[in-house]
């Protein structure tokens, strides 16, 4: 498996690690690891160029009847 960071080993990885324990506690860690998914997820999506409002004005239309054409009626 390649490391995510060219350099960085597994000792590396466990020090910055328990730094980060000690620094935020573990009750704070699960708040740190949503928000950094929530993080990276944005970026990503900001990547690719997804927007929310995008997604849901998408699903809106396809959800929506269409409308029926009152000159046709006649």
């Amino acid at each position: 498996m390649a490391a995510l960071i060219p350099g960085l080993g597994g000792m590396e990885l466990v020090i910055i690690l328990v730094i980060v324990l000690i620094l935020f506690g573990p009750k704070r860690l699960p708040q740190l690891g949503k928000s950094i998914g929530k993080t990276m997820k944005a970026v990503r999506d900001g990547v690719d160029g997804k927007d929310e409002d995008e997604d849901e004005e998408v699903a809106e239309s396809k959800t929506k009847a269409p409308a029926k054409d009152e000159a046709s009626d006649e």
